[in-house]
């Protein structure tokens, strides 16, 4: 329990210290361009950074399935209501290109972005556990901080199906979450998250987001980084291109409407 207490505490520490770069960085970026691409620098590394500690636990720590799931849906929610608007998602920014709601320019600075605050996520969090404030990050330390074994427990083919379905009911549930009433919908899309790991983590990891396994999933032994691109890359795209297809094309015409819309079925403006 004292394991558990001081990683929720780090948790805690970790939301803290971005929401306060977050407001730090909104208060001296005038220019909103600017700002956005902080937002997304900060919260991708929120987003990486609680998701180590929670791995830790989970892998390490030996944490109860039970007790690691409502941590993921609690975080889940803290992240969702802390973002302010940043994506965190390579294929989330891929899904607003193929929507034309944002320019080849700024997805590419976006995902700029993700990737660096990734990295320096997986940079940082063996800092703190360097600090030994539990017997856990001690243990931990014994292995220099890094992972011992591959997070892929089936064929390639297999664990790319899993983060491919984990995508494509995860951009599935955001494009329709705005039917469901509006105080719900950040417990809905939480729940969603928590039952996707519930049903692949032991599989993968069940990460379905390519910046949070490049901090995470890349820098385990077990599969070269091409194996590993297959599975935590290609998968959740392909994931996130079968749900837009879904979403866009297939069940519009059903419906008898056309064209890519946005989630409230309005054309968007493209940003340049």
């Amino acid at each position: 329990m004292s394991d558990l207490s001081v990683s929720l505490s780090l948790l805690l520490g970790i939301v803290v210290f971005s929401e306060l770069a977050r407001r730090t960085a909104l208060y001296l970026l005038s220019d909103r361009t600017r700002s956005v691409y902080a937002l997304e620098l900060i919260s991708t590394f929120q987003l990486c950074a609680c998701t180590h500690e929670l791995k830790l636990l989970a892998e390490v720590g030996g944490l109860e399935p039970r007790i690691g799931l409502t941590c993921t849906f609690v975080i889940s929610v803290v992240h969702a209501l802390s973002f302010h608007g940043a994506i965190c998602n390579p294929t989330g920014v891929l899904e607003q290109l193929c929507r034309a709601t944002l320019t080849r320019r700024r997805a590419l600075a976006r995902v700029s972005c993700q990737l660096f605050a990734a990295a320096l996520a997986r940079e940082t969090m063996p800092h703190a556990w360097a600090l030994s404030l539990s017997d856990l990050h001690a243990r931990h330390g014994s292995t220099g901080f890094k992972c011992t074994s591959s997070p892929i427990n089936a064929s390639l083919l297999q664990a790319a199906a899993v983060e491919l379905g984990c995508a494509f009911v995860m951009h599935t549930a955001v494009s329709n979450v705005h039917r469901v009433q509006e105080m719900c919908r950040v417990p809905a899309i939480a729940a969603v998250i928590t039952t996707l790991v519930y049903a692949g983590g032991h599989i993968t990891g069940a990460v379905f987001n390519p910046a949070l396994a490049f901090s995470m999933q890349f820098p385990c032994p077990g599969n070269t980084f091409t194996e590993y691109s297959v599975v935590y890359w290609l998968g959740p795209t392909l994931g996130m291109i079968a749900s837009l297809l879904l979403c866009e094309k297939v069940v519009p015409v059903f419906l008898g409407k056309s064209t890519i819309s946005n989630s409230n079925g309005l054309r968007r403006r493209k940003i340049k």
